[in-house]
């Protein structure tokens, strides 16, 4: 299972960007996906979670300091998930990171429920 994260960049505060995750057709189906990041000199945290199959919007999750702001979405056709970030503040900076975890697992915004790492993404807002 691979994973390929891109979209990271350098935006002002109140801005906007959009990562993307690029998965392998395996991963697919049977799996939940999630964001997590990791900002400067902090451990990695829990940013959203969705399942590939269903109805992604019920079954979404967010971190409280995200909620509202960022939404995250999939595309089947693609094999690719997104997180749309809007308001963005200069507390988002960090590496994000997307991964992946089998259907069934527990414990979603915890990443060691995750066995599948993409390779990070820089965000950087600027005040």
């Amino acid at each position: 299972v691979q994973l390929q994260a891109s979209g990271g960049g350098l935006v002002q505060a109140g801005g906007s960007l959009r990562l993307s995750c690029a998965t392998s057709r395996r991963t697919s189906r049977y799996y939940y996906m999630g964001w997590f990041r990791q900002p400067p000199g902090k451990e990695r945290e829990f940013v959203a979670t969705i399942p590939w199959s269903g109805d992604s919007t019920y079954y979404a999750d967010y971190a409280d300091s995200v909620k509202g702001r960022f939404t995250m979405s999939r595309d089947n056709a693609k094999n690719t998930v997104y997180l749309q970030m809007n308001s963005l503040k200069p507390e988002d900076t960090a590496v994000y990171y997307c991964a992946a975890a089998p259907f069934g697992s527990e414990s979603l915004r915890h990443p060691v429920t995750y066995t599948y790492w993409g390779q990070g993404t820089q965000v950087t807002v600027s005040s």
